[in-house]
């Protein structure tokens, strides 16, 4: 396969860079554009601006109603969308190749002009409220909120996405534009196309509509996070439940270790035939769900486990875990784990490559994680080399008790996860 060579990069002079890559033989387009901007370019009075404001550029512009803005993708039998994370917001939409300008128009409709009217901010004030509802409702998916509040205490990896009640209700039409013109411009701006397309013909578009977008205005420098040591916080709740979180520091997404991150990943929780769904739910039927994943940003990382146990359990799957974790610092992976999760991450990957909206959000990642083009090739040849004497001396690293951070929802105490493990 040609991976690699139909990848091209414009920069305006504002800024604002497009990067492409052109699929032959597909029918589609899939466009993004990326902002360098979330919950972490937030402080205590903007908290939850940026998906408010994520919400807010599908309300209605100066030629388009909010219907227009959804009836225009329907009619053509596109898709759009857009989400807000603790460091990127994104906008994008997937069309048939031949509606190429239709899209361009659209996001650029939306994103240059729109009117932020005063009804429309306080219709979504009680949306997203809603939205904040339904996730505290929602243990399963508020547990990881919950979690990283008091993993990135002090820290703007903490806040959360949505922001919260008493920061939403105070929003101003004056408040969300100032954040918006603060960040949403020039070389915070990247905008990612693949599919059926020409680079020169797409560059022609974008130029037209962001051409006059102006520069970015803001510089932002992260303060390093550090996790809380050792923290144990708890929320009781009348459930059926405990839901709980176990994490600890992990690669960023740009360090050298991050390979061997996704290997020790898929072996620990990140599959149904990993160590901890196999011993937990499979061998002794303690819990439906149980998993762990990565999440990485740009200077550091989080590998969470995640389960969902009754409160008789609670002990023991805690210690469970804890056995899987200084399991994995102490003994290395058989030959067969590794080769495994190689197969298991490689194949993902490999597959992955087959949709041009992952192949555009690739392109996004890639450009803003590095700044570079990164070929799929060598994120393969990357993860063959990993040896599994790089996953344990990450694990030793990582799996230190006195660093280990734990978060739990439901009928249970601060007491029932105070373990000796946790003192080593």
């Amino acid at each position: 396969m040609r991976w690699g060579r139909m990848y091209h990069k414009t920069i305006l002079d504002n800024g604002m860079r497009i990067i492409s890559e052109e699929i032959e033989h597909v029918r589609s387009i899939s466009i993004g554009i990326w902002v360098e901007c979330g919950s972490r370019y937030e402080d205590e009075q903007t908290n939850g601006s940026a998906h408010f404001i994520e919400h807010m550029l599908f309300k209605g512009t100066e030629r388009r109603t909010a219907f227009d803005i959804a009836s225009t993708i329907d009619s053509v039998g596109g898709v759009m969308n857009a989400f807000t994370s603790k460091e990127l917001t994104a906008f994008y939409i997937k069309i048939p190749d031949y509606h190429l300008a239709l899209a361009i128009d659209l996001l650029a409709d939306i994103f240059n002009h729109s009117k932020f009217d005063e009804d429309e901010i306080t219709k979504e004030k009680s949306v997203v409220l809603q939205e904040i509802s339904m996730l505290e409702d929602s243990p399963d998916d508020y547990i990881h909120d919950f979690f990283e509040a008091n993993f990135w205490k002090h820290n703007h990896l903490g806040m959360q996405v949505l922001g919260t009640r008493e920061r939403v209700e105070g929003f101003s039409r004056d408040s969300l534009l100032k954040f918006f013109r603060s960040r949403y411009r020039g070389r915070n701006v990247v905008l990612t196309a693949a599919g059926h397309l020409k680079h020169e013909m797409l560059v022609e578009l974008v130029e037209k509509v962001f051409g006059d977008m102006g520069e970015d205005t803001e510089k932002v420098t992260f303060i390093l996070p550090t996790a809380v040591s050792t923290s144990i916080t708890v929320l009781e709740k009348d459930l059926e439940q405990v839901h709980m979180m176990i994490g600890t520091l992990a690669p960023s997404s740009v360090s050298e270790n991050r390979h061997a991150s996704f290997l020790m990943n898929a072996v620990l929780g990140g599959s149904m035939s990993s160590r901890l769904f196999q011993e937990i739910r499979e061998k002794r039927g303690l819990a439906y769900a149980i998993h762990s994943y990565l999440t990485p940003y740009i200077d550091t990382g989080m590998l969470a486990v995640y389960v969902g146990t009754g409160k008789g359990e609670v002990r023991e799957v805690l210690g469970l875990i804890f056995d899987e974790l200084m399991r994995m610092a102490k003994q290395p992976l058989t030959a067969k784990e590794l080769h495994g999760a190689k197969e298991l991450i490689k194949g993902n990957f490999l597959l992955s490559m087959e949709s041009t909206d992952n192949r555009m959000t690739r392109l996004a990642k890639n450009e803003i994680c590095y700044g570079r083009h990164v070929p799929p090739e060598d994120v393969v040849t990357k993860i063959d080399a990993v040896a599994h004497e790089h996953i344990q001396e990450l694990a030793q690293e990582m799996f230190n008790p006195s660093t280990i951070s734990i978060a739990a929802i439901g009928p249970v105490s601060e007491k029932d996860l105070t373990l000796h493990i946790l003192n080593g």
